[in-house]
């Protein structure tokens, strides 16, 4: 009898595991997926063209909020976590949930779902969305061009649309965002990529997608999402914290876990925290990993025009994920409404309507704030409404994507940007000397 198994999961890692330790493998039957995290991803199925022979009529994804019911409707003795950037009391919640109804609670070590790559892979991960990948992913990508190679990046999935297209998904022209439909949330982790003439693959079922990618690759950087661990063989892993969210390297999953298999450490946004909070930084993760090198850097913010700033209204728009999932309370268009002395800062609560209401609710840590969230066609809209609704001057925001792209807005746009500026030079050093060695 094949054992019966649910995938906890948000429409990533849950795909993942699955492709590499259930998909053909006689021994387990996978007869639910369960979604969580990231809203509009149930009601769907992992479809035959991905779930293979086993599986031809697809696999279902239900709310996770089902789960008791399912474990006892469907049978299921293992239940399997298979998401991230998760408090890790809630972690064991869930656990408990899973044991007391008759099922036994899986945490699948990382090291059994990577894959090997021909090419030499850097890997970027961190404690907490938002502490930073991304533009260290881009300063390591820059390095590397430097050197004469050329990096391709493989971003974590972001899978929200329809499963069949998105099996494997290259990016290398603005254009291309629009040609696989890329939510809000993908288009800030892609398009600052593409911007900067680096080619992003993503999708579904990333044995094809690096095997695709080594084709054009000289280097493979993994750039990865929340605080998710890599699912490609690291030769190099560096795990990027925040000193503004201390204490959460030891709380939140697999943060944890991505801070004790690095290679190098990076505590980034030194230059938006004090130096008690960076010094008590520093000691917690040498507790957790005394091997690995730790290095400092800044999180530069930089607008376009300030002068459109000063002395106005400004409704404050922030990356959805850092503010929402990933718990901060202010980003970069924050700092930089203070910084270039805005006279007010606008709360977006007042204009909100439909999802983005949702959104503040669900999220009450969200104060003046606007987290620009479109995981959906309906969100999108909602988002436009909120945004418009507002009684500002101007919209000063840091979300990595040019708005006007998905949005109709009303007021002009000041941009924030916020790239890394090294403390030193040893991340450089590392990436050069890595290139040398490996390419």
């Amino acid at each position: 009898m094949r054992r019966k198994v649910i995938i906890l999961g948000a429409a990533g890692r849950d795909f993942h595991n699955f492709n590499m330790l259930f998909r053909e493998n006689n021994e387990f039957e996978v007869v639910a997926f369960t979604a969580a995290q990231i809203p509009y991803i149930e009601k769907r199925s992992y479809p035959r063209e991905l779930s293979g022979k086993l599986y031809k009529s697809g696999i279902p994804i239900f709310s996770e909020a089902k789960l008791p019911e399912l474990i006892e409707k469907l049978g299921a003795q293992i239940c399997v976590m298979s998401y991230s950037d998760v408090y890790e009391v809630d972690v064991m919640h869930k656990a408990s949930i899973t044991n007391a109804h008759g099922a036994d609670f899986w945490m699948v070590a990382p090291s059994h779902t990577m894959i090997k790559s021909s090419k030499p892979v850097i890997a970027v991960c961190a404690v907490r969305t938002g502490s930073g990948k991304s533009q260290i992913s881009r300063h390591i990508a820059s390095l590397i061009k430097k050197q004469g190679k050329r990096p391709i990046v493989l971003r974590h999935p972001m899978p929200y649309g329809d499963l069949k297209r998105e099996i494997v998904q290259r990016f290398e022209t603005l254009d291309d965002l629009d040609r696989y439909k890329a939510t809000i949330e993908e288009r800030e982790d892609y398009e600052p990529h593409i911007r900067n003439n680096t080619v992003v693959y993503a999708g579904v079922d990333y044995e094809k997608i690096l095997r695709q990618a080594e084709k054009e690759a000289d280097v493979i950087i993994w750039d990865g999402g929340n605080n998710d661990a890599p699912f490609i063989k690291p030769d190099l892993m560096i795990t990027v914290a925040d000193p503004l969210r201390v204490g959460h390297e030891f709380s939140y999953y697999p943060g944890e876990i991505v801070v004790r298999m690095a290679n190098l450490l990076v505590i980034n946004k030194v230059n938006s925290a004090t130096k008690g909070e960076v010094a008590q930084l520093r000691e917690n993760l040498k507790g957790l990993n005394a091997s690995a090198k730790i290095i400092l850097a800044n999180s530069e913010i930089s607008v376009d025009t300030p002068s459109k700033i000063r002395g106005k209204r400004v409704l404050v728009i922030e990356d959805g994920p850092t503010v929402t999932h990933g718990g901060m309370k202010f980003g970069a268009a924050f700092v930089a409404a203070k910084k270039y002395h805005a006279k007010t800062i606008v709360d977006g609560r007042l204009g909100a309507v439909g999802e983005i209401k949702k959104a503040y609710e669900k999220y009450p840590h969200l104060k003046l704030i606007l987290p620009a969230l479109g995981y959906s066609r309906a969100e999108i809209q909602d988002l436009d409404k909120t945004i418009n609704n507002a009684k500002c001057d101007v919209i000063v925001s840091a979300t990595p994507i040019e708005l006007s792209r998905v949005l109709r807005l009303r007021r002009d746009v000041v941009n924030v940007r916020y790239e890394l500026s090294e403390i030193g030079s040893a991340l450089s050093d590392t990436i050069i000397n890595f290139v040398r060695k490996e390419c």
